[in-house]
């Protein structure tokens, strides 16, 4: 008598119930994947193959795989929190050692880099000075913490409409900054120079005669120019009111600052005014423009769904400071487990293939977020229980064989 088969089909029920353990131990476990156990029959066989009348020895575990399904998306209060919505893995590096996983549960370390609960450092495409990303070879993700440095104007523009119903200017009353009837419309912009400092920039308009209006400048409540010097600019418009070709279409403003910047001690920032127009309504001013901005404190970060780490700073500008790359397989169920949420590449698995996130077939990414186990515990309750009936049902037939064999011994 053999009792192989049920003692095979002892094992294979206790190994099945361990790996129904552990996708129920897991099933709160951000980025776990549930596993399977996979069966197989064995057959006794010689040279020319067993035969019709051979029965079965019993029944292997074959393999256990890993499901790589998507699992829930939950929200979170961390920025640094990422969820793949797709396919792909994120690249951690850990002293040199690459590793993968889904788990998007990272934080800041006193160096500025991105790592998760082990140490490990989540990798991606870096960024110039200039928020400039440099694809290529993905390099450990640091993020500067410091300031980012102010920008002088160097160009700003202004568009306006003037009020063609506007009574003509008094020729005998000059144009006075403080005197608000010797002009139509002003507006103002704040500009900066190469220190950040603040500037105001005031333009007034003021109606020449029919279809011609000029224009004046004040720099932080200074007008630019002495009194009775000629305006700055001079815009003369078409009957369509439009900017005719013979007008001016920028205006040109020289700023004083405390510092010199210069060998005058002024700054001159240009500023485009092609699309100003004269049209029969109120004075209104539709956009104001300038390319500088003061020196900005870190707010925050946040992460696009391309991967693209963007920093916010206080005097609202963003700087890109890198992207994060996700990395695909041809078979995924090839990836070896670590532990801790990691896997590593093997011959089975095939290559990596690196790329940006929603990029091909990778999937991409939400911040603010996490993916959540793809365990199904209902599922798993339920297999449970099926195999507990087949290990009992495996005792039995062991049972069963030892009743026979003693039925054998007790013959005389």
């Amino acid at each position: 008598m053999s009792f192989q088969q049920g003692l095979s089909g002892l094992n294979a029920a206790s190994r099945n119930l361990d790996v129904i353990g552990n996708n129920v131990a897991n099933s709160n476990t951000v980025g776990a994947k549930a596993s399977r156990a996979e069966f197989a029959d064995i057959y006794a066989t010689s040279l020319y193959g067993a035969g019709a009348q051979y029965n079965g020895i019993g029944v292997t575990v074959a393999a256990i795989t890993q499901q790589f399904t998507q699992g829930d998306i939950s929200t979170t209060n961390s920025a640094l929190d990422l969820a793949i919505n797709g396919q792909g893995f994120f690249r951690m590096s850990d002293g040199g050692e690459v590793t993968y996983t889904r788990n998007g549960q990272f934080q800041l370390d006193r160096d500025g880099y991105l790592v998760n609960a082990q140490g490990a450092r989540l990798t991606g495409y870096p960024a110039d000075a200039n928020g400039r990303v440099t694809t290529g070879v993905p390099t450990e993700l640091r993020l500067q913490t410091g300031d980012v440095a102010p920008k002088a104007t160097t160009s700003g523009a202004m568009t306006v409409n003037l009020d063609a119903r506007a009574d003509d200017a008094d020729p005998a009353q000059p144009f006075d900054i403080a005197d608000g009837t010797s002009y139509n419309g002003a507006t103002s912009i704040a500009v900066y120079d190469s220190q950040g400092a603040e500037h105001t920039v005031a333009v007034y308009f003021r109606k020449a005669s029919a279809n011609t209006w000029e224009a004046y400048a004040a720099a932080d409540g200074t007008r630019v120019g002495a009194a009775g010097d000629p305006p700055l600019a001079t815009f003369s418009f078409d009957s369509s009111g439009r900017l005719s070709s013979t007008s001016s279409t920028s205006l040109s403003v020289d700023i004083p600052v405390s510092t010199a910047v210069s060998a005058s001690g002024t700054i001159t920032v240009p500023f485009d005014l092609s699309k100003i127009t004269q049209f029969g309504s109120a004075f209104s001013v539709s956009q104001l423009s300038q390319d500088g901005y003061a020196a900005g404190r870190l707010s925050g970060f946040s992460i696009a769904s391309d991967g693209t780490v963007v920093a916010r700073y206080t005097n609202g500008q963003t700087l890109a400071q890198g992207r994060v790359v996700l990395v695909n397989f041809t078979n995924p169920q090839g990836l070896q487990p670590l532990g801790g949420n990691q896997w590593a590449e093997t011959a089975d698995s095939g290559p990596p293939m690196t790329g940006s996130p929603g990029a091909g077939s990778l999937g991409v990414i939400q911040s603010g977020a996490l993916e959540q186990s793809n365990v199904d515990l209902t599922a798993e309750l339920v297999n449970m229980i099926t195999a507990q009936r087949v290990y009992q049902a495996n005792a039995q037939t062991i049972r069963t064989q030892d009743q026979v064999m003693q039925t054998i011994v007790n013959l005389r």
